[in-house]
């Protein structure tokens, strides 16, 4: 797809108008609490926005859309249990957080098990939002490079620039409000594709929603009880699990609860953004569907996808043939995400592309930006207060916060450049970072709930977990392992059978401990 001037025009405009607005608030940020925590004077609904904005990212505008595409509404799963997730975090993560004065996620966990469970939490936290921005970045870059025709590495070093210029500036005070106004925007870009969609195929809306409810595109997933395919309740539990732990002590969302005027406030921040989640997840699904319903009533659009991700999908030119044979092979779950790029590169007019391109990377630039800062954040807070001595002014403060926040967003730029064209390299690094994360969940349930667990109880609960993990993750994947010692869990399960084992270990091992000490 080729921009024209007018879209290049409108894409680069909102691009520059994000850049500015953010950066505008660097003279709110010139303290250290202003930085970190916007002098905790922003109001509820624009927290609220902002925790909507850091579950949204361009995976939601492609990947969602692909997944309701090619396969169900099984995943929607995990929408709904975000509400409950967040009640919970309402009642009581934001009292505790608020209460204990701490910007830091991590530091109660110093109080409870020690300074090794902090550092450990501390350091997964970083590793993984590496991740996450290399990621997000990698992701948006390849659908922009796919709408565009640009060079991907130009995209890539464009993208985090510009959202390390305006968070490195404005703080988090920048990244909230620029959260507000990108999620607005790519809310109203999912909804007008929406409506173009239903307007592409014939007899509108009833006949794409019978479409897509004759190839059971509507379903929630199977009701069985089983734990070793990805069910209706093994996404309930996977939502569940993961939810509880953004809300519980993810970094990003808990130095937002320091940032609204009251715990009042914050708690309706909670409240707001997670239940906003529920009905735009909907709305991205409900694409998906309709999408589906669009390209089965346009079959030589359909084969047309087809050959395009077939012929993306040899690592050399192949002959007409060659492709024509591999695009025949494919299914609709294989090109799932290739389904959105593919009907905007053929069907939106003129100026209209330029605003859904932005539209998708504002959805990166919201999530992006909240890494870089929180990162930051724990850099300042757990690390440099933490170890060394010499205490900073407030200038040298807000000093070293901007150049943390540089240092990450050129590490997570960098990690997104080396990911082009090494996608099982990916794959593994994504299982290595859940390793290294996984038993953090656990920590913090114990922490929080079970006050009877001290630190050598923690330690060996924590190794326990991170050994069920391991087991979980690559016992399948060796043949050379007999089949009743590979894992038969679902994939999803690996974080709630590792919490919750972790959760049983610690508790065992302190009865026991207090048994033999009452025993002599």
């Amino acid at each position: 797809m080729k921009l024209g001037f007018v879209d290049v025009a409108v894409f680069v405009t909102y691009i520059l108008v994000v850049v500015i607005f953010g950066s505008w608030f660097a003279k709110k940020s010139k303290t250290s609490d202003g930085y970190m925590k916007a002098g905790g004077s922003l109001p509820g609904w624009a927290v609220g926005i902002s925790l909507l904005g850091s579950y949204l990212s361009s995976n939601t505008f492609v990947g969602v859309v692909g997944k309701a595409f090619g396969s169900d509404w099984n995943f929607f799963v995990f929408s709904l249990t975000l509400p409950i997730a967040g009640w919970i975090g309402m009642k009581y993560f934001v009292p505790f957080y608020r209460k204990s004065g701490e910007i830091s996620a991590y530091h109660h966990m110093e109080k409870r098990f020690g300074k090794w469970a902090r550092t450990y939490s501390v350091f997964c936290y970083l590793l993984i939002q590496l991740a996450r921005i290399a990621t997000i970045t990698f992701g948006v870059s390849l659908a922009l490079e796919a709408l565009t025709s640009w060079d991907i590495s130009i995209i890539i070093i464009s993208a985090g620039f510009l959202v390390t210029a305006y968070t490195l500036m404005g703080g988090i005070e920048a990244v909230i409000w620029t959260d507000v106004v990108q999620s607005i925007v790519l809310l109203a870009g999912a909804l007008y594709i929406l409506t173009l969609i239903i307007l592409d195929i014939p007899d509108g809306l009833s006949n794409a929603v019978a479409i897509a409810q004759e190839h059971n595109k509507f379903s929630l997933g199977s009701f069985d009880l089983s734990i070793y395919k990805s069910t209706f309740w093994v996404v309930i539990l996977y939502g569940l699990f993961m939810n509880l732990k953004a809300f519980g002590f993810d970094q990003s969302n808990v130095q937002r609860y320091h940032t609204a005027k009251n715990e009042m406030e914050a708690k309706r921040a909670v409240i707001l953004g997670s239940s906003l989640y529920l009905p735009i997840s909907l709305v991205f699904f409900f694409i998906g569907s309709m999408l589906f319903s669009y390209y089965h009533e346009n079959p030589d659009i359909l084969q047309a996808l087809k050959y395009k991700v077939a012929s993306n999908s040899f690592l050399v030119d192949a002959g007409t043939a060659e492709i024509q044979s591999k695009a025949e092979s494919l299914t609709i779950a294989q090109i799932g995400d290739q389904a959105m790029p593919h009907y905007m590169s053929l069907h939106l007019p003129l100026g209209i592309a330029g605003l859904i391109i932005a539209a998708i990377s504002a959805a990166a630039m919201s999530s992006i930006d909240t890494s870089l800062n929180s990162c930051a954040t724990i850099l300042f807070v757990d690390v440099y207060k933490r170890y060394l001595p010499r205490e900073l002014s407030d200038k040298e403060s807000i000093t070293f916060l901007r150049v943390a926040t540089l240092f990450i967003g050129i590490l997570g730029t960098t990690a997104a450049l080396a990911m082009i064209g090494v996608e099982s390299i990916l794959a593994v690094w994504w299982k290595l970072t859940g390793i290294l994360t996984g038993g953090m969940l656990g920590l913090f349930i114990l922490g929080f709930v079970a006050k009877s667990v001290a630190k050598p109880e923690a330690i060996l609960a924590l190794i326990f977990g991170i050994l069920l993990i391991i087991w979980m993750t690559f016992s399948p994947m060796v043949e050379t392992f007999p089949p009743y010692l590979r894992s038969p869990f679902h994939t999803n399960m690996i974080v709630v059978v590792s919490t919750i084992g972790m959760f049983l270990m610690g508790i065992i091992l302190a009865r026991i401990r207090q048994w033999k000490y009452k025993n002599g």
